[in-house]
Protein backbone atom coordinates (compact mmCIF):
# COMPACT_ATOMS: atom_id res chain seq x y z
CA UNK A 1 0.00 0.00 0.00
CA UNK A 2 1.64 3.16 -1.21
CA UNK A 3 0.38 6.68 -1.26
CA UNK A 4 1.81 9.94 -2.52
CA UNK A 5 1.77 13.49 -1.15
CA UNK A 6 -1.64 14.27 -2.68
CA UNK A 7 -3.09 11.07 -1.14
CA UNK A 8 -1.57 12.12 2.19
CA UNK A 9 -3.31 15.49 1.94
CA UNK A 10 -6.63 13.79 1.12
CA UNK A 11 -6.21 11.41 4.07
CA UNK A 12 -5.50 14.33 6.38
CA UNK A 13 -8.62 16.15 5.14
CA UNK A 14 -11.06 13.22 5.37
CA UNK A 15 -9.85 12.26 8.86
CA UNK A 16 -10.94 15.67 10.07
CA UNK A 17 -14.25 15.71 8.19
CA UNK A 18 -15.42 12.81 5.98
CA UNK A 19 -18.64 14.60 5.06
CA UNK A 20 -16.94 17.00 2.67
CA UNK A 21 -17.81 16.60 -1.00
CA UNK A 22 -15.27 15.41 -3.55
CA UNK A 23 -15.35 18.91 -4.97
CA UNK A 24 -14.32 20.48 -1.67
CA UNK A 25 -11.71 17.81 -0.87
CA UNK A 26 -10.32 18.10 -4.40
CA UNK A 27 -10.13 21.88 -4.14
CA UNK A 28 -8.28 21.61 -0.81
CA UNK A 29 -5.88 19.00 -2.25
CA UNK A 30 -5.41 20.73 -5.61
CA UNK A 31 -7.38 18.21 -7.70
CA UNK A 32 -10.53 18.04 -9.77
CA UNK A 33 -13.56 16.39 -8.15
CA UNK A 34 -13.24 13.41 -10.53
CA UNK A 35 -9.54 12.88 -9.75
CA UNK A 36 -10.33 13.16 -6.04
CA UNK A 37 -13.11 10.54 -6.33
CA UNK A 38 -10.71 8.17 -8.15
CA UNK A 39 -8.10 8.56 -5.42
CA UNK A 40 -10.64 8.08 -2.61
CA UNK A 41 -11.93 4.93 -4.32
CA UNK A 42 -8.38 3.55 -4.60
CA UNK A 43 -7.52 4.48 -0.99
CA UNK A 44 -10.63 2.57 0.14
CA UNK A 45 -10.09 -0.44 -2.10
CA UNK A 46 -6.45 -0.76 -0.94
CA UNK A 47 -7.52 -0.62 2.70
CA UNK A 48 -5.70 2.61 3.49
CA UNK A 49 -9.11 4.07 4.35
CA UNK A 50 -10.70 1.28 6.38
CA UNK A 51 -14.06 2.88 7.11
CA UNK A 52 -16.04 6.11 7.02
CA UNK A 53 -17.67 6.60 10.40
CA UNK A 54 -19.31 9.13 12.66
CA UNK A 55 -18.28 9.30 16.29
CA UNK A 56 -21.50 9.12 18.31
CA UNK A 57 -21.79 10.32 21.90
CA UNK A 58 -22.47 7.21 24.00
CA UNK A 59 -24.23 9.34 26.64
CA UNK A 60 -26.48 11.00 24.05
CA UNK A 61 -27.78 7.60 22.89
CA UNK A 62 -28.46 6.30 26.39
CA UNK A 63 -25.18 4.51 27.14
CA UNK A 64 -23.51 6.91 29.61
CA UNK A 65 -21.48 4.25 31.46
CA UNK A 66 -18.16 3.71 29.69
CA UNK A 67 -15.42 1.33 30.75
CA UNK A 68 -12.01 0.11 29.74
CA UNK A 69 -11.71 -3.57 30.63
CA UNK A 70 -8.44 -5.51 30.82
CA UNK A 71 -9.04 -9.18 30.05
CA UNK A 72 -6.69 -12.07 30.76
CA UNK A 73 -7.20 -15.48 29.17
CA UNK A 74 -6.53 -18.81 30.89
CA UNK A 75 -4.14 -19.85 28.13
CA UNK A 76 -2.75 -18.13 25.08
CA UNK A 77 -3.62 -20.70 22.44
CA UNK A 78 -4.56 -19.63 18.95
CA UNK A 79 -8.00 -21.31 19.08
CA UNK A 80 -8.84 -19.57 22.39
CA UNK A 81 -7.62 -16.20 21.10
CA UNK A 82 -9.58 -16.59 17.86
CA UNK A 83 -12.72 -17.59 19.76
CA UNK A 84 -12.47 -14.54 22.03
CA UNK A 85 -11.82 -12.23 19.06
CA UNK A 86 -15.01 -13.59 17.49
CA UNK A 87 -16.95 -12.94 20.71
CA UNK A 88 -15.65 -9.36 20.80
CA UNK A 89 -16.72 -8.75 17.21
CA UNK A 90 -20.21 -10.10 17.81
CA UNK A 91 -20.88 -8.09 20.99
CA UNK A 92 -22.71 -4.78 20.58
CA UNK A 93 -21.56 -3.63 24.03
CA UNK A 94 -17.90 -3.86 23.02
CA UNK A 95 -17.20 -0.72 21.00
CA UNK A 96 -13.47 -1.35 20.53
CA UNK A 97 -11.31 -4.37 21.27
CA UNK A 98 -7.55 -4.71 21.16
CA UNK A 99 -5.33 -7.79 21.44
CA UNK A 100 -2.33 -6.47 23.40
CA UNK A 101 0.95 -7.33 25.05
CA UNK A 102 1.63 -6.79 28.74
CA UNK A 103 -0.34 -7.65 31.87
CA UNK A 104 -3.60 -8.29 29.99
CA UNK A 105 -4.34 -10.13 26.76
CA UNK A 106 -7.11 -7.81 25.57
CA UNK A 107 -8.28 -4.26 26.26
CA UNK A 108 -11.96 -3.58 25.61
CA UNK A 109 -13.89 -0.31 25.45
CA UNK A 110 -17.43 -1.07 26.57
CA UNK A 111 -20.55 1.07 27.00
CA UNK A 112 -23.64 0.35 29.09
CA UNK A 113 -26.92 2.01 30.04
CA UNK A 114 -26.45 1.34 33.76
CA UNK A 115 -24.05 -0.44 36.09
CA UNK A 116 -26.70 -3.16 36.46
CA UNK A 117 -26.60 -3.69 32.68
CA UNK A 118 -22.82 -3.88 32.83
CA UNK A 119 -23.02 -6.45 35.62
CA UNK A 120 -25.36 -8.59 33.48
CA UNK A 121 -22.93 -8.22 30.57
CA UNK A 122 -19.99 -9.35 32.73
CA UNK A 123 -21.90 -12.44 33.86
CA UNK A 124 -22.75 -13.38 30.29
CA UNK A 125 -19.53 -12.34 28.55
CA UNK A 126 -16.81 -13.06 31.13
CA UNK A 127 -18.04 -15.35 33.93
CA UNK A 128 -19.73 -17.83 31.60
CA UNK A 129 -16.62 -18.08 29.41
CA UNK A 130 -14.23 -20.77 30.72
CA UNK A 131 -11.38 -19.28 28.65
CA UNK A 132 -11.36 -16.09 30.77
CA UNK A 133 -8.89 -16.10 33.65
CA UNK A 134 -9.93 -12.68 34.92
CA UNK A 135 -10.82 -9.11 34.04
CA UNK A 136 -10.36 -5.66 35.56
CA UNK A 137 -12.79 -2.83 34.91
CA UNK A 138 -11.83 0.83 34.85
CA UNK A 139 -14.82 3.16 34.72
CA UNK A 140 -14.19 6.16 32.48
CA UNK A 141 -14.76 9.40 34.38
CA UNK A 142 -14.34 11.75 31.40
CA UNK A 143 -13.66 11.16 27.71
CA UNK A 144 -10.92 13.70 27.11
CA UNK A 145 -10.28 12.91 23.45
CA UNK A 146 -12.14 10.73 21.01
CA UNK A 147 -11.33 9.89 17.44
CA UNK A 148 -9.58 7.64 15.03
CA UNK A 149 -7.29 10.12 13.26
CA UNK A 150 -3.71 8.95 12.88
CA UNK A 151 -0.79 11.21 11.94
CA UNK A 152 -0.21 10.98 8.19
CA UNK A 153 3.43 10.73 7.20
CA UNK A 154 4.37 12.56 4.03
CA UNK A 155 6.02 10.06 1.70
CA UNK A 156 9.45 10.80 0.27
CA UNK A 157 9.41 11.85 -3.35
CA UNK A 158 10.71 8.90 -5.33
Amino acid sequence: MRYDRIDARILDIVQKNNRLTSEVIGEMAGLSATACQRRLKRLRSEGIIESDVSIVSAAAVGRPIQMLVLVSLERERSDIIDRFKKAIKSSAEVVNGFYVTGDADFVLYITARTMEDYEQFTRRFFYENPDIKGFKTMVIMDRVKSGFAVPIEMPDDD
